[in-house]
């Protein structure tokens, strides 16, 4: 597959442009279009969550499935916009519980990715969702992750998804995370 016209010669995930295309261009369509481990480990995680912020790299597929892309990225904050659609409903046609548990495992752990240093990795160990009040269907909400602690092997933080328009608690959550060395 060709670079886009967009990726330097180097990496071919991070673009040269400083205008981001539309965020449906920047979801990764292919295994190609996402950046290498070695070009991860190359960046801090704060500087690779800009880089997908910045749309220098391709936003993850999920993105695209559950209708949400991170909009903001800061040491330690993350937030998330995303609007559930009927697509991502339960049986009983409200949104499923997967959509929640979804958007804050992403706006956690990508809170603590932005602490993690060049040449380290993350990943989720586990995390809670409370539910406090169905979202309904078109409504666009942030999920905001906080980092309350970033070590050497571990990152725990907080999340929350409220609406963009009401600023109504619509769920809680809470992660750790395990940081690994690889360099």
């Amino acid at each position: 597959m060709s670079a886009a016209p967009w990726a330097s010669a180097r990496n071919p995930h991070l673009r040269r442009s400083p205008e981001p295309p539309t965020v449906a261009a920047m979801i990764a369509k292919s295994p190609s279009d996402l950046p290498s481990f070695d070009d991860m480990l190359s960046m801090s995680g704060l500087e690779f969550m800009q880089a997908i912020r910045d749309g220098r790299i391709s936003q993850p597929p999920i993105g695209g499935v559950l209708n949400y892309a991170v909009t903001e990225v800061a040491d330690g904050r993350v937030v998330f916009h995303g609007t559930p659609e009927f697509a991502h409903t339960n049986p009983m046609g409200t949104v499923h519980g997967g959509w929640y548990g979804t958007l804050l495992d992403s706006c956690m752990a990508c809170a603590v990715m932005t602490r993690v240093p060049k040449g380290s990795s993350y990943t989720t160990l586990e995390y809670k969702v409370n539910i406090t009040r169905g979202i309904p269907l078109g409504t666009p909400i942030q999920a905001i992750g906080t980092v309350s602690h970033s070590g050497r092997s571990t990152g725990v933080a907080t999340g929350e998804i409220r609406g963009l328009k009401d600023g109504k608690l619509y769920a809680t959550g809470s992660t750790t995370c395990i940081i690994m060395a690889h360099r």
